[in-house]
């Protein structure tokens, strides 16, 4: 079941790559945040198993503004030996975005609820608490995450912070043709690329309303066992901020 309603997170940075997956030899950057990218964002902040982010809309703040630079990478995929950098190392120019910002759109997608699991749990109450930040928009304003989000590459991390309800986005349509969606994973764990087509950034907004995004919120994703460290840690956390979040 799909919440109607929004948070709103600005994110920043000084540089940030969007790398298109149809141009493999030297990176080269979609004119804007993918909704993939949007939605790692959301999910570095705050994650929980019991719901997924749908991203509904992308507002670009700044001017579109390319410059290359280059960066170190390695010329080979990992696979079961480990690779010896020096070994593989090689230099590439990159295309990619100056200066940017964005506010992202985003409503919580769950499968099940209970009342143990509201949305306003994550995202703020109604009425008489409407004051109390949920999960998320506390997290957003201690500036916590569950690790550091990033821009398209992990070399250009991102700031994010409440909108201060001045921005405004571009006033300019780029068109951008075919653009990647997301990944999707289906029951046995295999990834298949979601693209929509005669997309385009219209006065500086791009809509991620679309069919796929539907799609997107079946995908299934392998998680870590239950028994597992990662899960243990996970648990603690997540339980530590559900009892802040009642009191």
């Amino acid at each position: 079941m799909l919440d109607e309603r929004i948070v709103r997170v600005k994110v920043k940075g000084d540089y940030a790559c969007f790398t298109r997956p149809d141009l493999k030899v030297e990176r080269m950057t979609y004119p804007c945040m993918t909704p993939s990218a949007a939605r790692g964002i959301l999910d570095s902040i705050l994650w929980k198993p019991e719901f997924q982010w749908y991203v509904r809309r992308i507002l670009v703040l700044n001017p579109v503004k390319f410059c290359t630079v280059k960066r170190n990478e390695i010329n080979s995929k990992q696979g079961r030996n480990p690779i010896v950098i020096e070994e593989k190392r090689v230099q590439r120019n990159s295309v990619v975005l100056r200066n940017v910002a964005y506010i992202i759109e985003a409503s919580i997608y769950q499968e099940k609820q209970s009342d143990k699991n509201k949305p306003e749990k994550y995202i703020g109450r109604k009425g008489i608490d409407a004051d109390r930040d949920g999960i998320f928009p506390r997290r957003v304003k201690k500036g916590q995450c569950w690790r550091r989000p990033y821009l398209g590459v992990r070399e250009f991390s991102a700031e994010f912070m409440e909108p201060d309800g001045t921005e405004q986005p571009i006033q300019e349509t780029i068109p951008i043709g075919s653009m990647l969606f997301d990944i999707f994973y289906g029951a046995n764990g295999k990834p298949e690329p979601l693209f929509f087509y005669d997309v385009a950034i219209r006065n500086g907004v791009l809509d991620c309303e679309v069919s796929d995004n539907d799609k997107m919120m079946l995908s299934s994703h392998f998680r870590p066992p239950i028994d597992s460290e990662t899960s243990a840690a996970i648990y603690e956390f997540n339980q530590q901020e559900e009892t802040e979040a009642e009191l």
